[in-house]
């Protein structure tokens, strides 16, 4: 009975995935995000994955994007943002403002997707 009820729970949450459209990754490293700057379709809506892959957590904070998450070491954490007007929209690691900086390029280029 429990596959069942996982089924119809991925039936439900399907939709609101494939909402969003594409996926970009972005690792956080020695207190760095790499890339730092990421292209990204104005427009639409995507999926932001980002992996820690150091041994202390870090809070994601952009003001310009309006989301904020704690990013747990060794774990990859999803923010959902978008649709974006065409700009730049920076972000930072609370803990560490200095080094841990990015920005999201959000342009109506074809060339946006890569």
């Amino acid at each position: 009975m429990n596959k069942w009820i996982f089924a119809f729970t991925m039936m439900l949450c399907l939709p609101s995935w494939l909402a969003y459209g594409k996926e970009y990754t972005l690792i956080l490293k020695d207190h760095l995000f790499y890339p730092a700057e990421i292209k990204v379709p104005a427009n639409k809506k995507l999926r932001l994955l980002i992996d820690n892959q150091d041994n202390t957590p870090e809070e994601f904070d952009s003001f310009d994007l309006n989301r904020e998450k704690v990013l747990y070491p060794g774990r990859t954490s999803v923010i959902y943002i978008g649709p974006l007007s065409p700009g730049r929209y920076d972000f930072f690691g609370e803990f560490s403002p200095n080094t841990a900086r990015g920005t999201v390029i959000a342009t109506e280029d074809k060339n946006a997707d890569n």
